[in-house]
């Protein structure tokens, strides 16, 4: 077991059964350029189709060809540690605990390092330079640098070996010239004539010094670092170790490794709900927030579902478990925002390409810094000096944690607030996007509608039936909707409770129009004996204004006026029709009521629409209701554009049409949906926004979308966009940090403007300076409008 970094990894086994993409924790990485040389290593692998290296959080992930046999973790452990680093196979659902490491073995080395150094440091803040002898500073320096330094020498011998270059070589370079000329110096100075006449200007405190800032930078790196995986380690947290099982023998404490699928547990008040399932006795208020980013406690009743890591906050709580380990809601959060932080953002591929000449060309810099100012007079001492102090500003590894640190900040921050960024190219997509679509139902509204109001058509035509009425047509209704468990049919089967049911056979669903069935004259196998039963025998159906449209079904000119009334106030019109025997023989539907059904808007799905535009973001609304109710909801929220009437299967096609803009302009659009239904949109989208269904289907929203809302509020689709920009803004910041540090410095050294020591001390602040611009993001909060 390793615990460096903050991870647990597993042994290296044969045996040991993997997924694909196979993921091994890499330990030795210094810089930006020891990335690229471990992915080369990796692709190397026979069967290895791509590799993935990212520096902060030290995670490589290897994907393998189709064609490839079985992923062979053991060779490409091999291949890492033959390329000098080290690697164990990592467990994606591996606990990532916060690193217990004693702290002399953290800063031990820096202690060391200033402890030697000091000395040497002080004389010169006074002016004096020539304070200690030489063997002094000989004697307090050569530990430093081949004692500390020692992992220097070992990593850039191991990439000079493998024909690459990285931050160590410079270290090494560097520091090691400052001490062998200042060696050279005192053994000259020694051998003169002259060597009664003082001591001479050696640069032994240069070396030393270096040395020092720069382990001192590592471990300043290595501490931000690991508040980045705050967020994993914070949502891992929300395990319980124990749980309460009741079995035969009453209620028994077990492990929760030892939880399976089926069996029944207790949660008292105060206690983590340890997995997830379902109440089956009693009742009380959950805490969601460390899940959902909900700020208020949920009612739970029998029946409703728990979500494994939520708090029982009140009542004594029965649930029946229904998934365990790696198939709960927490382990797919958990591994959405693992693999958002491990995955390689676009822009990073660019800086990858920039880190993996950086260091030849620098030393190419050095050699000709060196060259220049001995060749202007300066002298070999003065030249080579100017030279050290460019190979010790220049460090790629602010390159390679600009943008690692800014994303793994980022989808953490987003993760507390309920927002599940699937990877980075969604990160860096969602900045850019000009217009969200929005699903209606369920997105925008509560997704429950209820029956308002009803009328039956009234003509000669219907006057064979007897008694027809409204509590006759909402009979029929309910009977043709008693097996469905769409909204609509929720809300018919709500209104028709206390009424004689009637039964209904070979009910069929018919996508986007309504559903079609055949009432029968007997309840349970007994005979009807409500009145008018016999005579609504028959095929019947409830369906959409299109279904209507397309029979060509005439409407009553009454029944039609209050349907278009109940339209233009936004209520969405079902009609019920039976199927009649015309003139010719053929068959017809008939008209025979119209339903209308209301559903209330979603607290804040009005505020969330104006922070939209406040945004500079267009909204667009893509319904399948009628276009008086869509229009109406429209106005209601501010929503700029409506498209209504649209078939689930045709949201994507509407999608494809935003995207070509006007005048040929293509525009970014996200679609937010609740990730079912409107899979095929959220897919055509450029980013798919997915909003959990406390109903259910979230495991399908998780897959469906790059980003997904863990919980209903409309808020956090502007919040997502925000986080989106504020991250790309800070990657872009920590990119110019990182490259400005390297864009001066590197010159003022190359001039003279920076001696080794300063350089050092710039080069070491260059890397916390990135990763601490990073970590602002952790205090990210989305922006609430009253």
């Amino acid at each position: 077991m390793d615990l460096s970094k903050g991870r647990v990894m597993s042994s290296v086994s044969p045996s040991l059964p993997l997924v694909e993409p196979v993921q091994l924790a890499v330990r030795g990485m210094t810089c930006a350029a020891c990335v690229g040389r471990v992915e080369r290593a990796l692709r190397k692998v026979p069967g290895v189709q791509e590799a993935q290296v990212n520096f902060a959080t030290e995670i490589a992930s290897v994907t393998w060809r189709p064609e490839a046999s079985a992923p062979n973790p053991a060779g490409l452990v091999s291949a890492v540690e033959d390329a000098g680093y080290h690697a164990l196979v990592h467990q994606p659902d591996a606990p990532v605990v916060e690193e217990v490491v004693p702290w002399w073995d953290v800063w031990g080395a820096v202690m060391l390092g200033g402890v030697a150094s000091l000395p040497l440091v002080l004389p010169m803040l006074f002016g004096v330079h020539h304070f200690w002898p030489a063997w002094v500073q000989f004697a307090l320096a050569t530990p430093v640098q081949f004692g500390l330094g020692a992992r220097f020498y070992k990593a850039g011998w191991a990439a000079l070996k493998d024909g690459s270059g990285n931050m160590d070589q410079l270290v090494a370079l560097g520091t090691s010239a400052a001490w062998s000329l200042s060696c050279w110096l005192w053994w000259t100075h020694a051998q003169s004539a002259h060597a009664a006449h003082g001591g001479p200007d050696l640069y032994f405190e240069s070396s030393a010094v270096v040395i020092t800032l720069v382990l001192l930078g590592k471990a300043l790196e290595a501490r931000a670092k690991r508040q980045t995986t705050a967020a994993i380690r914070a949502l891992q947290a929300l395990r319980p170790d124990t749980v309460s099982r009741l079995g035969p023998q009453g209620e028994v404490t077990v492990p929760l490794s030892q939880v399976l699928v089926g069996d029944t547990l207790i949660v008292r008040p105060g206690e983590r709900i340890p997995t997830d399932g379902t109440v089956t006795e009693g009742s009380g208020h959950v805490d969601e927030a460390m899940l959902t980013g909900e700020p208020l406690p949920v009612a739970k009743n029998q029946g409703d579902r728990l979500t494994g890591g939520a708090i029982n906050a009140e009542g004594r709580l029965v649930m029946l478990v229904t998934a365990v380990g790696g198939q709960t809601m927490l382990a797919h959060i958990i591994r959405r925002v693992v693999d958002a932080q491990a995955t390689k953002a676009p822009i990073q591929r660019v800086v990858d390409r920039v880190s993996a000449v950086f260091v030849p060309a620098v030393l190419v810099v050095a050699l000709l810094t060196g060259l220049g100012w001995w060749w202007q007079g300066a002298g070999g001492e003065l030249a080579l000096i100017r030279a050290v102090a460019v190979l010790v500003i220049a460090c790629p590894c602010a390159l390679g944690l600009a943008t690692p640190a800014a994303i793994m900040a980022g989808t953490g921050a987003a993760a507390r607030q309920g927002i599940l960024i699937k990877d980075p190219q969604a990160l860096e997509v969602a900045h850019r996007v000009q217009v969200v679509a929005f699903d209606k139902t369920g997105t925008l509204t509560q997704g429950h509608p209820r029956l308002i109001d009803w009328q039956v058509a009234q003509a000669p035509s219907v006057s064979s039936l007897s008694g027809w009425d409204k509590p006759q047509a909402l009979r029929v209704a309910a009977a043709l909707q008693s097996g469905s468990e769409h909204p609509l049919a929720r809300a018919v089967l709500e209104a028709a409770k206390g009424l004689a049911p009637l039964a209904a056979q070979a009910v069929q669903a018919m996508p986007g129009r309504g559903v079609v069935g055949r009432l029968t004259s007997e309840v349970g196998g007994e005979v009807a004996e409500a009145a008018g039963a016999v005579a609504l025998a028959g095929d019947w159906g409830l369906g959409s204004a299109r279904w209507v449209e397309e029979q060509a079904s005439p409407v009553a000119p009454a029944l039609k006026a209050q349907a278009d009334a109940w339209a233009a106030s936004g209520s969405t019109v079902s009609w019920l029709m039976r199927q009649t025997q015309v003139a010719d023989g053929e068959p017809a539907w008939q008209v025979m009521a119209a339903m209308a059904f209301g559903d209330e808007l979603k607290p804040g799905a009005a505020q969330a629409v104006a922070r939209l535009h406040a945004l500079k973001v267009r909204t667009v609304m893509i319904s399948g209701d009628n276009r008086g109710a869509a229009q109406a909801m429209a106005s209601r929220l501010g929503i700029q554009q409506v498209v209504a009437e649209v078939l689930p299967g045709d949201k994507a096609d509407h999608i494809q049409r935003l995207q070509q803009g006007e005048g040929g302009q293509r525009l970014t659009v996200a679609m937010v949906g609740d990730g079912l239904n409107d899979a095929p949109a959220l897919a055509a989208a450029d980013v798919g926004m997915a909003m959990a269904n406390p109903e259910g289907g979230t495991d399908v929203a998780l897959q469906a979308a790059g980003i997904t809302l863990m919980r209903g509020d409309p808020m956090l689709v502007p919040a997502a966009l925000e986080i989106s920009r504020r991250t790309s803004a800070k990657i872009w910041q920590n990119l110019a940090w990182a490259f400005g540090y390297n864009v001066v410095g590197i010159p003022l050294a190359a001039f003279g403007g920076l001696n080794p020591m300063l350089a050092g001390a710039a080069m070491a602040l260059s890397s916390v300076s990135v990763v601490t611009n990073a970590l602002w993001l952790s205090r990210w909060k989305p922006v609430r409008i009253a």
